[in-house]
């Protein structure tokens, strides 16, 4: 597994490195098969340290999790903390589509693109309805059944994901409701 250990005006010395990939190794060789890669973020806020950490597995699939403490040290064991319970709550269900699936999550290439706030509605006369485009980004979609892809979702903590769907070859959409249920967005042909 490829480790990017970085920090955001900090200075990561050699042994949390070690600590990081030890105990972040440790959880993610326990529960998941197959981990591609791992980034793990420190920051300081305030005067809190904070500790985001991603893994990506080779089924496409994302897991996050993130942790504030007083000392660095504990801002990483609370993260992988979260780390690991959220991958043993996934453990049963990452099984089964490692199982299901051989090959890697195919992905579509896309665009991203950040739009503007709403601009001051003394400048507009409402002619003009074209949004300003703030950062234009590539983004990846992939190919997943819709149970991979709620999983998907659950694991990176997103209100929304879209996705092609794998039997159909069509884009959907699957996305937490308000009343606490998925919804699935899926167009006819």
């Amino acid at each position: 597994m490829r480790y990017q250990i970085t920090g955001k005006q900090i200075d990561i010395g050699d042994a949390l490195q070690t600590h990081v990939k030890d105990g972040l190794g440790e959880v993610v060789a326990k529960y998941a098969e197959r981990p591609t890669d791992a980034m793990i973020i420190f920051s300081k806020s305030a005067h809190e340290f904070v500790c985001e950490a991603t893994v990506h597995l080779s089924t496409g699939l994302t897991a996050q999790a993130k942790a504030h403490a007083n000392e660095i040290y504990a801002a990483f064991e609370s993260c992988n903390e979260k780390m690991e319970k959220q991958l043993r709550r996934y453990k049963r269900r990452l099984k089964d589509h490692h199982s299901k699936r051989t090959s890697p999550v195919e992905q579509l290439e896309a665009s991203s693109y950040i739009l503007a706030a709403d601009q001051a509605e003394e400048e507009s006369d409402g002619s003009d309805l074209q949004p300003i485009i703030v950062a234009e980004m590539e983004t990846r979609i992939p190919s997943l059944s819709v149970g991979e892809a709620v999983m998907q979702m659950e694991l990176a903590g997103a209100p929304v994901l879209v996705f092609r769907h794998e039997g159909k070859d069509a884009l959907n959409v699957v996305y937490r409701r308000d009343d606490g249920n998925i919804g699935w967005i899926d167009p006819r042909a």
